[in-house]
């Protein structure tokens, strides 16, 4: 009885809410990249302005520790690069992400183990279409 209820109910209705839902699960993931990435730009920036202090000998400890911190960062995403390069890389880097949590090591920079509410990545995808949606100004001569 429960089978025939199963198949019975709006297979198509479902079928497209199950879309509906891996879209909105590919956008967040896709706008949480974006706003990990944005945040290693940030951060790679602030890292040379410290550098640049410090080559003329104005810059604390703990700015440079900061720097150094994100220069390891950096070379960490360096190094998760050489696993993109191989064939297997969908399979490659999330075993070596997993070992790396395994072993106690963490693989991935810092702005990417961050885990960022649902609603924040909501919040920003409706930005983004509303952007999108709303037409530019036109110019009257």
């Amino acid at each position: 009885m429960r089978l025939y209820k199963l198949i019975h109910r709006a297979p198509f209705r479902v079928a497209k809410i199950s879309k509906k839902r891996q879209q909105l699960r590919f956008k967040r993931s896709m706008v949480a990249l974006k706003i990990a990435l944005a945040q290693e730009k940030q951060e790679t920036k602030e890292m040379l302005t410290i550098y640049r202090r410090y080559t003329q000998g104005d810059v604390s400890k703990e700015d440079l520790s900061k720097a150094n911190a994100q220069f390891v960062d950096i070379l960490k995403g360096l190094g998760l690069g050489v696993f993109a390069i191989l064939p297997f890389a969908p399979v490659t880097i999330p075993l070596v992400v997993k070992l790396g949590q395994y072993v106690g090591v963490e693989v991935l920079p810092s702005s990417f183990n961050i885990n960022k509410p649902l609603k924040e990545i909501d919040q920003k995808i409706a930005e983004e279409e509303k952007k999108q949606q709303t037409p530019p100004p036109s110019v009257k001569k």
